[in-house]
């Protein structure tokens, strides 16, 4: 390892830097870093507030501390060290011999002490982790005591833990903000944080009595000082508008007393996660609300985590929405893509990487798109608990031609609307592929597609301009091609699913013997069988046309 004080490389000019994130739910550990796409760096600044005998800090594929690449600052009591280590898959560190990370400076600070250090996007390491789009799962250590060397270091033994962040921020322009720009904060009323790991607190407020049509801009979080660490996501919602009113609410999302109605509250106006900056929209788009026809009820929804189980935190916060009455010359939209909500689409058990996809079909952009095509310039990935990964791809002509939205790394704890890149256009014609990775080697039985937790989904948000009527381009296998393959597996394996009438699809499923055979059979089918099309408008209507029995889009490349 190389002494703190003799520090190489130069260091970088005094660049603020614009993210920031706790890592540690205690605040002890404070991250800030930007992001350079000319040189392919991303420098951090560590900020360490009551440092013991060192710490580690890193990335890893899921957020474990094993086979994790790491920068580590460690004392042996007389000297202090840094260097680029890796673990291996028992936690056991070893000084790497190619140094990635690089000290910068180290300094004390009132705050605490103050590490810069700067890595590469992409090093020739085969130990080291490929900075990418998406999600990164951040880790850390916290040394209590003196270490005789770094290979003493065994990260069972640490306080450890992860935190996930888009690292790879958007370098967007800001737009230009309209002159009469104006405010609204959407905060929850000082409530009463609850002392238990998880808790997603739901908000009833409303509009102001004849507030006419406006666009949204763009929107910011606000949380409340002393809770950066609780706050973990949050989400403003419009409430349906075939309801004149909706009844007031503050309190837990799944709390018995939550009325019924809310659950029609459901319009997604604007969503941030830890670690995200303020979202704007393209300059010559905004998102529509109030005025006629639209809901005058707005739904807060705040995602607290609170592993220490603290008590007696009072929370304010939520988010600041930035709108003019000036409309732009786009209304902005949201599509959902992927696979319909629907048990047909399952995942074996025992599974590490079971991939399903869904489709928006050529017939359908073809149908409900307008010839010059829609702009995305923002996805939120949504599965639920078993999700790993989740690409959107456009194919055009039956090749591929570009990832809308890709996340290797992807959490279902962290879901957030990201702005992509660069804008992806969309023309009639064209077809949507969006493909799930999801791990069940926890499940003993099938997972189904559907709206529980313990369910699975498979879904892209994407926002887009202009607004058009499809609001809803999703695909699932035919279920008849479904019940050929339960016939299929009886033959083999002795009639042991039932395949009559009165029988459930997840019924099905869950009598299947999870042999080699059938898993095979089953990921077969669902690369081949026909498709049933989900081609929708906002009222739940589907366009014109015949959707099922309809076949696969044909790619010829990938």
């Amino acid at each position: 390892g190389i002494l703190v004080a003799a520090l190489q490389g130069s260091t970088p000019p005094e660049s603020p830097f614009p993210y920031h994130i706790p890592l540690d739910p205690e605040g002890t550990l404070e991250l800030s870093w930007n992001v350079s796409y000319v040189q392919e760096t991303v420098h951090f600044q560590l900020l360490v507030r009551e440092l013991k005998a060192g710490v580690l800090f890193g990335m890893s594929d899921r957020g474990e501390l094993e086979n994790a690449d790491l920068a580590v600052l460690w004392t042996d009591g007389d000297s202090a060290y840094f260097g680029d280590a890796w673990s291996d898959q028992k936690g056991q560190i070893h000084l790497d011999s190619q140094q990635d990370y690089q000290l910068l400076r180290a300094q004390r600070t009132p705050e605490g002490l103050s590490l810069l250090f700067k890595r590469p996007f992409g090093t020739c390491d085969p130990k080291d982790y490929f900075i990418e789009d998406g999600t990164v799962h951040l880790v850390y250590g916290i040394l209590e005591e003196p270490v005789r060397s770094l290979e003493a270091i065994n990260t069972s033994g640490l306080q450890t833990g992860l935190q996930r962040v888009q690292l790879l921020k958007p370098n967007i322009s800001v737009p230009a903000l309209p002159a009469d720009l104006q405010t609204m904060e959407i905060r929850a009323p000082d409530i009463l944080v609850p002392g238990q790991e998880t808790t997603y607190w739901c908000y009833i407020t409303k509009l102001p009595e004849g507030f006419s049509r406006h666009h949204i801009v763009m929107y910011e979080p606000i949380v409340t000082a002393g809770n950066e660490a609780l706050v973990h996501h949050m989400e403003v919602f419009q409430c349906a508008a075939e309801f004149e009113s909706f009844p007031a609410f503050s309190g837990p999302c799944d709390s018995k007393m939550k009325p019924e109605r809310l659950n029609y509250c459901r319009h997604v106006l604007a969503a941030w996660a830890l670690g995200a900056k303020a979202f704007y929209y393209p300059e010559e788009a905004g998102l529509a609300f109030g005025g006629p026809g639209s809901s005058r009820f707005l739904r807060l929804e705040v995602h607290y985590h609170n592993p220490l189980m603290i008590t007696g935190r009072r929370d304010s916060s939520g988010i600041r929405l930035y709108y003019t009455a000036t409309l732009r010359r786009f209304d902005a939209g949201i599509m959902e893509l992927g696979l319909v909500y629907t048990p047909v689409m399952a995942i074996p058990p025992q599974e590490p990487a079971f991939v399903l996809t869904g489709y928006c079909t050529d017939k359908c952009t073809q149908l409900a798109l307008p010839p010059s095509g829609i702009h995305i310039f923002a996805s939120q990935l949504h599965t639920h608990l078993t999700g790993r990964k989740v690409v959107t791809v456009l194919a055009r002509g039956g090749r591929e031609r570009e990832v809308v939205n890709r996340d290797d790394h992807y959490s279902p704890h962290f879901q957030e609307i990201r702005m992509l890149k660069k804008v992806v256009s969309v023309l009639p014609g064209d077809v949507l592929i969006t493909s799930c990775t999801y791990n069940t080697e926890d499940r003993k039985l099938a997972t189904v597609g559907g709206f529980g937790i313990l369910e699975e989904m498979c879904v892209n948000y994407l926002h887009y301009y202009p607004q058009t009527q499809l609001e809803l381009c999703k695909s699932a296998v035919d279920p008849g091609f479904l019940q050929k393959y339960f016939h299929l597996v009886n033959r083999f394996d002795s009639e042991q699913v039932c395949t009559c009438p009165q029988a459930t699809v997840p019924e099905q499923f869950a009598s299947v013997p999870w042999n080699s055979f059938n898993r095979q059979v089953l990921r077969a089918l669902y690369g081949f069988a026909p498709i049933s099309m989900h081609c929708n408008k906002s009222s739940a209507v589907r366009f014109q046309g015949e959707w099922n029995l309809q076949p696969l889009p044909e790619i010829t490349s990938k």
